[in-house]
């Protein structure tokens, strides 16, 4: 059955639409703001540290979506890293701007700046991957759904070379 004629099958596509459209506004609202005549308000910083890990996270959801299925499993490593990237973005934007050359240093960086490289950066770069792989088998196109796909290839192939013999209505006015 295909998700057009159960609109329940895209549920989590259609919420994962929504997330990435509230992110992707949140973003632009964060953006625009900097033109503001008064200088960039404090609230615009905070929009993008919102704005960014729901996007992220709305991408991963539609990219990962099985039908009826959703995420499954990808579910918790979803929301880790989208919890992950909000904390140590508003983490690194809560922190008081008082770095100097005395500052005590994380890991060779700024408090602010490790936060980012090291949370933000890295930490997703090393769960996401794991979690792909433990899910991989669940996750993955199943035999039937890759014999599926090469059904439609078949069939669009077989369409458009019928297609390029026919004439078209212009070809036939000619």
């Amino acid at each position: 059955m295909d998700g057009a004629a159960n609109p329940a099958e895209d549920a989590t596509r259609r919420a994962a639409l929504f997330a990435l459209f509230i992110g992707i506004a949140a973003i632009a609202a964060g953006y625009a703001a900097a033109f503001t005549s008064s200088g960039t308000p404090v609230w615009a910083a905070w929009l993008l540290a919102l704005g960014i890990p729901v996007a992220l996270a709305a991408i991963m959801i539609l990219g990962a979506a099985r039908g009826r299925r959703g995420i499954g499993p990808l579910k918790l490593p979803f929301a880790f890293v989208a919890l992950v990237l909000v904390i140590g973005f508003g983490a690194a934007l809560a922190l008081p701007a008082t770095e100097g050359p005395l500052s005590t240093l994380w890991l060779g960086l700024p408090a602010r700046a490790a936060i980012v490289i090291y949370g933000v950066g890295l930490l997703p770069i090393i769960v996401l991957p794991i979690a792909y792989a433990l899910t991989f088998e669940t996750q993955t196109l199943s035999a039937e759904d890759v014999e599926r796909v090469r059904a439609l290839a078949r069939e669009n192939q077989a369409a458009n070379e019928t297609g390029a013999r026919e004439p078209t209505g212009n070809q036939r006015r000619g």
